[in-house]
């Protein structure tokens, strides 16, 4: 008889795995495909003192706004269409949090190095910027070899958690990318100690010939934690093909930081204290899902 694993755990579950101090990774990539059930669910706790590393959206914002945020390790913070993350820029401008701002392809390598387990790799990416200055803490090395070329050693970013919101799941963590944007996903899962995924679809099982094309399956199941169930769960960014961003939603929201206590507003009228009130008052499911795809 054949035993299945089920992984299935509800966002407050997850959260309750992950302690103060951890290094999060948070998947997508500014305002596509982000994790903000679970990000929701994160403000609603105590959770507080963490280093977020990402290619960061509004779930960067909301975490520094919410002073959950120690320390940021990031190559972008950036709502697309509105270049500026208006509550990051205010907690950097503060000096609120600690920041490593690095290269997108350093980013990546940091991840990689992590996943391979190895303490560094060696990139031409960074030399002759500022991202040298900005970051003392960076070494260089020397190749071995005849050519002698220096490069910067960019270090494993080595993850406690890593929190994902892919298309579709099963109970043993398949996961499958449907969208055109799988970005770096897999390096965050790859990278970090226990991977989460939060998904629109949940299946008792996906299919093996629904696995078979790589990129929307893009990491195994052995990497996965845990899988939250959760409609809806990347709004207000996009999770293609299912629906777009929703750009009024991320109007009012940038709208909030310019309010004194802003974003204590925003928490208690739209978070609020579970996700199903969440969905209730953006206009419900129905809403997140007739958002149209975003035409660049």
């Amino acid at each position: 008889m054949t035993k299945t694993i089920d992984k299935t755990l509800s966002a407050a579950d997850v959260v309750g795995q992950l302690a103060d101090g951890m290094t999060i990774g948070i998947g997508g990539w500014g305002p596509r495909r982000k994790p903000m059930a679970l990000i929701r669910e994160i403000l609603r706790s105590p959770l507080k003192d963490l280093t977020v590393v990402a290619y960061g959206g509004p779930e960067v914002g909301m975490l520094c706004a919410a002073g959950k945020v120690r320390r940021l390790v990031f190559g972008f913070v950036s709502l697309d269409v509105i270049p500026l993350e208006p509550y990051f820029r205010q907690a950097r401008e503060r000096g609120e949090i600690e920041v490593t701002e690095l290269d997108e392809g350093m980013l990546q390598l940091g991840l990689r190095a992590a996943a391979a387990r190895l303490p560094f790799l060696p990139t031409r990416a960074s030399l002759g910027t500022d991202v040298l200055a900005q970051n003392p803490a960076l070494r260089t090395v020397r190749s071995p070899y005849a050519d002698g070329e220096v490069l910067v050693a960019m270090p494993a970013i080595a993850l406690d958690a890593a929190l994902l919101h892919v298309n579709e799941s099963d109970v043993l963590g398949n996961t499958r990318i449907d969208g055109p944007d799988p970005f770096f996903d897999e390096w965050f899962a790859r990278a970090a100690h226990r991977c989460y995924v939060s998904c629109e679809t949940l299946h008792a099982r996906i299919e093996d010939e629904d696995l078979s094309r790589a990129r929307s399956n893009a990491f195994e199941r052995a990497l996965v934690s845990g899988v939250v169930h959760a409609p809806g769960g990347a709004h207000p960014t996009s999770c293609a093909p299912a629906y777009g961003w929703d750009l009024p939603a991320l109007k009012a929201y940038c709208a909030s930081a310019e309010a004194e206590q802003g974003f204590a507003a925003y928490r208690e009228a739209v978070v609020g204290t579970s996700e199903p009130g969440y969905l209730d008052r953006i206009g419900g499911l129905g809403h997140v899902r007739d958002l149209p795809l975003p035409v660049l």
